[in-house]
């Protein structure tokens, strides 16, 4: 291997792991974010990410192709790697930084360095596999006969080696385009229909579930049923005590219900009246870009919740059951009170922004949550 083509091998992995920390400590450090806010105002990096990770992949394409096609020249390889490290890693790190909480939430700046992260560790695992190549390739023949040349094209393992690893940085990259052409609006709606999703399944659920099911029949039928003398007192206790136990239940189902109907009904009408079509109007003002902050944060947690209440219910549980119940109307109300008004669009302005449809849906949303949670906040 040639000391040339060995120095840009090492200069290539060490600058991706000096990215890599780069990226690691902007996720931690707040005065990583502050340093780059003034600038983010007026720049535009989510376009540059993503033509960056699209280049990046481009690259991938060529170095991998170079890698398993015979000859193998340090020549073509180099240039690819120099092309990569002088402007295709620069700028999509430039961009990734640029994608700061206080401009574009801290769920967005979150996924933006996840993903650019992985992308460098994935391309990074990529350069050592074609490191490795030339040792072979390039050792001189001690004679025709033995040894391998360096025109015979590496091994078929050597080749899906390869073939994996750019395809797992293809992903990377994929992934990355994907979500900076989102933008924080779009990034946002994706959340809020996953979570839209996952509280319908919760509600179904819980709506297909009988109590008078969740007895202990198998476990009696199980033991043999046996009876003793005096047990048919006890037996009656039981069922006296069952079906208090069941009634309490199916109350406890019908005032959960009656919650998380109306709570189901908010999240597809803020993704229809406060993220779809909004464009970047949330982006304009810094107090729009903390209602998406406080969106993210209230709807996120509710998903979750049900799943506590769920479980709470199967366990027979009424008091946990209330409990959780009174954390989800909470979140929900703060969510639908963060974004009742339309996005403010002047930072400078003081003026609140004229009221719409949603203000007045919101409006009569909230005086339906307080009659539907007046059996759970009684208690």
């Amino acid at each position: 291997m040639s000391t040339q083509f060995s120095t840009l091998i090492s200069s290539t992995l060490a600058l991706l792991d000096q990215f890599q920390g780069t990226l690691s400590t902007s996720s931690t450090v707040d005065s990583a974010t502050t340093t780059t806010e003034d600038s983010s105002k007026d720049a535009k990096p989510l376009p540059l990410l993503a033509a960056s990770s699209a280049a990046l992949r481009a690259q991938v394409t060529k170095l991998s192709l170079l890698a398993i096609t015979a000859p193998f020249t340090h020549s073509a390889v180099s240039t690819v790697l120099r092309a990569v490290n002088d402007s295709v890693l620069p700028s999509l790190i430039t961009a990734a930084l640029l994608v700061t909480p206080g401009e574009y939430t801290k769920a967005y700046h979150s996924e933006v360095l996840v993903l650019s992260r992985n992308t460098l560790s994935e391309f990074s695992a990529l350069v050592r596999l074609v490191n490795s190549l030339p040792e072979k390739g390039d050792q001189t023949p001690k004679d025709n006969s033995e040894s391998k040349g360096a025109d015979e094209p590496p091994s078929q393992s050597e080749k899906d080696a390869i073939t994996v690893a750019a395809g797992r940085v293809w992903d990377a990259c994929d992934n990355l385009t994907a979500v900076a052409n989102k933008g924080v609006v779009g990034f946002v709606m994706f959340r809020v229909e996953q979570w839209r999703d996952l509280i319908r399944d919760a509600v179904e659920e819980i709506e297909e579930w009988d109590p008078e099911e969740d007895g202990d029949d198998f476990f009696d039928d199980l033991m043999g049923n046996e009876s003793k003398p005096g047990d048919d007192d006890s037996d009656d206790d039981d069922v006296s005590d069952d079906e208090e136990n069941t009634a309490k239940l199916q109350e406890q189902k019908k005032t959960t219900l009656r919650l998380l109907k109306p709570i189901a009904q908010i999240y597809p009408a803020i993704i229809n009246n406060r993220l779809k079509n909004a464009g970047e109007a949330p982006l304009f003002a810094t107090t729009s870009v903390a209602k998406l902050e406080s969106l993210l944060l209230h709807l996120g947690e509710i998903p979750d919740q049900i799943d506590e209440v769920a479980g709470a219910l199967y366990e027979n549980d009424v008091s946990r059951s209330t409990g959780f119940l009174k954390k989800i109307q909470k979140n929900a109300t703060q969510a639908v009170t963060s974004v009742s008004a339309p996005w403010k669009t002047v930072e400078a302005s003081d003026k609140q922004p004229a009221e719409d449809k949603f203000t007045v849906w919101s409006k009569t949303w909230l005086k339906v949550m307080d009659e539907v949670s007046k059996s759970i906040n009684a208690e």
